[in-house]
């Protein structure tokens, strides 16, 4: 009987991974995993705190899908993220653009800031 279960669960996480990465997104990867090049510039929880690195932490998802289609495509010029953006399947995108979005963002308006800052 407990064959049974291991084989069908083995059979289960290898069709799960065959399906990812059949949609491009790359089999087991976390979100987590295919965020940590973006920790870099944008800081480990997605909102930077250099003015040169946009914050992603509580983006619209879409935005983010877009903007990384268009560095991947070069509609958008970047050499740096058009470099990390071409590595990128639809489905790794859907799913970085996803996982920022749900993160908590540290947004903020410009009213409080003085020209110049």
């Amino acid at each position: 009987m407990n064959f049974i279960r291991f084989a069908a669960l083995a059979a289960g996480l290898f069709a799960i991974n065959a399906f990812a990465a059949e949609a491009g997104g790359a089999p087991g990867a976390t979100p987590a995993a295919l965020a940590a090049p973006c920790a870099a510039c944008h800081g480990a929880d997605g909102n930077s705190t250099a003015p040169i690195y946009p914050r992603l932490a509580g983006q619209y998802h879409d935005y983010l899908a877009q903007a990384l289609r268009e560095y991947r495509s070069g509609t958008r010029q970047n050499a740096i993220m058009a470099g990390f953006a071409k590595t990128l399947s639809d489905a790794d995108i859907n799913i970085l653009s996803r996982y920022f979005a749900a993160m908590p963002g540290k947004l903020d308006d410009l009213s409080h800031h003085e020209q110049g800052d």
